[in-house]
């Protein structure tokens, strides 16, 4: 554990306390009201209302107050807040959410790999998301956001392995109300959100919610005087709540979200050596070609990128949501549309040299979801959920890519032998790789049905067992070709054309392939809960999880007539089994509340990075999705809230994981073990990629009533120790544990308008959020550095 941590651990346990399973009331609770116990948290973990305390698994709740009062409008927002739920983007494409270190946690393989799915679900409203960019979006309005850990098969519309992020919007409402917010600071920040409700007749009511956030980027480009890494993002939901009569209700939304930004680049954080000739390594390369980055030190936030720079994306849907009491159970439909679009365009060489001019991935998703659920009504002896699920997807994609001037001898290098067998070495063209690239098509398709069901029985008052089936089938189609563009036309004798062809098409080379894939997988869960007394639930529980196979559709590796492997196209399902005991209690009144749970998570056939090691790969390790045989990881979790003054709660969480790859023995060689042949390395035995071996947050809210009004005071915490941000497990690739503190304080007028100053990494903190490999393995490591300390004000308006 890094000193950084420690320190930042002791600062956050001087607070004491975090977000759990049973957490959030309002942070604005009055003085007078604070003398009161906890209010009860209701969760639909189980597709019905329930108290959290009352629900024997593991799970955190965060309260729409509290994201409101923590100005949380995204999922990465959220890990300040849940310290067993990892977040990773280095664009809104690539990103990937991981709870206990599960899910898909290689960003720049998995999420940019249209074929495979999510370990985590993410859940709007019951609708399932099937593309993890778009939890990238901000959100306003939300009733409460819900992490639930381990397999949810049994009880979710899309089977999930790693567990889910389940969030509920604020219903339209029969009376009227009316928020309004505007925030203004650093960097030309600035954000807008509100909501608006209210009756339309008597069985009728709608809501109307939006967020819009500017800012300016944080990092300096050099070259081009432009600052990267701007915000430019908005949302807006429209709701009609139908509601007849008391048995019968029907909830219709639509909503569109986009992002437009000068988005999103890194800069160079180290340089790490390899077993290659120092001409193919990074200090030779840019002695080459007489090119030095502007700072290696990643807290100046500066670049020298000379590519284009540019994101354009946009998600969108319309669901319905009808729910029928009919006595004993109500039953439950969901229906569903949404798309999602994808454009942007990056220097993916991450220099000031014209290595690769572009990377262009335009990519267009629609899927369509129906969920049927009976679930019974009320405490009885015998509960119930059964459902029925089905999910269609389509994405449509077109891979471009163009290299530079300086592709050639960056990446192949000056001179190249004719051939295995002739190792007279032959000149490279300075410009060899000019012009050239590759354009394409990729289409994936996926056909989704399930049926699943869990019974919970009250044996005797203190005993309840619960037993849970699914069965998932699927189908998938995948559909990639790609063909070369561009480049100069190679002359010379036919052995010189021979090699110059060969390594031009080792840097990139077209292959046309299909792939299909049909599974089916029973799935289920087992759990025993006793309430040893009033206010006390211990439980132990027993999970085995499904996350469907995929299809790889971001190219294969070639076999020896330089041919896609078809072998490799298809990814086998994961095999998630989950143990898990836990403890949950109230005491002084429901003052404190309290939840602690131990796992032990065995996963088969993870989804992984494969290493190619064919002969035909002269530029770059060529890696791919496979599977690697096991995977294992435990730890403990203990969640705390405390109303411990008038006026003043407490809130705490942490989390210990100790990840492994129990068996992984054709991993990607770390950098500082690749030499000029492709390879791959037993990685069994090194601990999991992008997990912290330890998590904590804590947060504090405070209201005390001065003149007329109140003042409130809010901060939060987190702590995370250090982890490998690459699955290669280089010890170059290493991300230093790090602390971010959030803060504000307000006033609240007695006509309900606040004014709040409020501080975004208050302690103006400097870390590595993630990181890449330069393309080419020359050792340059680029990282995404941590947002500066932003500072501002905020005027709120309540109806």
């Amino acid at each position: 554990m890094t000193k950084r941590f420690l320190s930042a651990l002791c600062a956050s346990g001087c607070l004491w306390c975090v977000q759990p399973a049973a957490a959030q009331t309002a942070a604005a609770d009055t003085a007078q009201e604070a003398d009161d116990g906890l209010a009860p948290v209701i969760v639909t973990a189980r597709r019905r209302p329930e108290d959290a305390l009352r629900v024997p698994a593991a799970l955190s709740v965060v309260g729409g107050d509290l994201l409101d009062q923590s100005y949380t409008v995204n999922t990465q927002g959220l890990t300040a807040l849940i310290p067993s739920l990892n977040y990773s983007s280095a664009n809104p494409r690539n990103t990937a959410f991981t709870i206990r270190g599960l899910g898909s946690s290689v960003v720049a393989v998995s999420q940019a790999n249209d074929g495979l799915e999510p370990g985590v679900g993410f859940y709007v409203d019951q609708v399932y998301h099937a593309r993890p960019a778009t939890a990238a979006f901000d959100f306003a309005d939300i009733e409460q956001v819900e992490e639930l850990r381990g397999p949810q098969g049994t009880l979710f519309g899309k089977n999930t392995t790693a567990g889910a992020i389940n969030i509920t919007t604020r219903a339209p409402t029969f009376t009227r109300e009316g928020f309004a917010e505007v925030s203004y600071g650093s960097y030309d920040f600035v954000q807008a959100k509100g909501w608006v409700s209210g009756p339309i007749t008597d069985t009728i009511a709608y809501r109307v919610s939006g967020v819009s956030t500017r800012r300016d980027g944080v990092l300096d480009n050099v070259r081009t005087g432009r600052a990267a890494n701007t915000l430019g993002t908005q949302a807006v939901r429209g709701q009609l709540l139908f509601r007849p009569d008391d048995t019968i209700q029907m909830r219709v939304s639509a909503d569109f979200t986009n992002f437009q930004a000068y988005c999103c680049t890194q800069v160079p954080l180290r340089v790490g050596t390899s077993r290659r000739a120092a001409a193919r390594q990074y200090p030779a390369l840019a002695r080459l070609f007489g090119y030095a980055p502007p700072s290696f030190d990643y807290r100046d936030r500066v670049t020298d990128i000379d590519g284009p720079l540019g994101v354009d994306t946009n998600e969108g849907g319309v669901a319905a949501i009808t729910d029928w009491n009919i006595g004993p159970a109500t039953i439950t439909s969901v229906t569903a549309w949404r798309f999602w679009n994808w454009d942007a365009e990056n220097d993916r060489d991450y220099t000031g040299l014209p290595i690769q001019l572009s990377q262009h991935i335009p990519s267009r998703q629609d899927q369509y979801s129906q969920e049927l659920r009976l679930a019974s009504n009320g405490e009885q002896r015998l509960g119930y959920v059964v459902g029925l699920y089905g999910f269609r997807q389509k994405i449509v994609g077109r891979p471009i890519s163009i290299y530079g001037p300086a592709g050639a001898w960056w990446l192949i290098g000056q001179t190249i032998p004719t051939s295995a067998t002739n190792p007279t070495p032959v000149n490279v063209p300075s410009n060899l790789l000019n012009g050239y690239g590759q354009d394409g098509r990729t289409d994936f398709r996926t056909q989704s049905y399930a049926a699943f069901g869990e019974v919970n029985w009250r044996v005797f008052d203190p005993l309840t067992l619960t037993g849970g089936l699914r069965y998932t089938h699927e189908d998938k189609d995948g559909y990639y070709s790609t063909f070369n563009t561009g480049g100069p036309a190679i002359t010379g004798t036919a052995a010189q054309v021979t090699a110059l062809t060969n390594a031009r098409l080792g840097v990139l080379r077209g292959q046309t392939y299909e792939a299909h894939d049909r599974d089916g997988s029973l799935s289920g869960r087992a759990n025993a809960a006793l309430e040893l007394a009033e206010g006390l639930l211990t439980y132990a529980s027993y999970a085995r999880g499904f996350k469907s196979g995929g299809i790889n559709m971001s190219g294969l590796p070639l076999n020896a007539q330089n041919q896609p492997a078809l072998s490799a196209a298809v990814v086998r399902p994961e095999r998630n089994t989950t143990y898990e005991v836990g403890v949950k209690a109230q005491a002084f009144g429901r003052r404190l509340v309290l939840a602690v749970d131990a796992y032990h998570t065995r996963v088969r056939d993870f989804q992984a990075t494969i290493v190619d090691t064919g002969p035909t790969q002269t530029a770059a390790l060529r890696g791919y999705l496979s599977n690697i045989p096991l995977v294992t990881v435990k730890g403990v979790e203990a969640d705390a809230v405390a109303r411990v003054l008038p006026g003043l709660t407490l809130r705490a969480a942490l989390a210990y994981a100790d990840g492994r790859y129990t068996r992984y023995p054709a991993g990607p060689c770390p950098l500082e073990a690749q030499t000029a042949t492709t390879s791959a390395c037993d990685l069994t035995g090194r601990r999991l990629a992008s997990l912290p071996r330890w998590a904590v947050t804590a947060g504090l809210d405070y209201v005390r009533a001065v003149g007329t009004g109140q003042v409130f005071v809010h901060v939060d915490t987190a702590s995370r120790s250090g982890f490998n941000g690459d699955p290669s497990l280089s010890r170059f690739t290493w991300i230093g544990g790090y602390n971010l503190t959030n803060a504000n304080i307000g006033y609240r007028f007695e006509s309900g308008v606040e004014l709040i100053v409020f501080a975004r990494n208050l302690l103006d903190a400097d870390y590595v959020q993630n990181l890449t490999i330069q393309a080419g393995n020359s050792g340059l490591v680029l990282g995404s550095p941590s947002d500066p300390r932003t500072v501002g004000a905020t005027l709120r308006f309540r109806m």
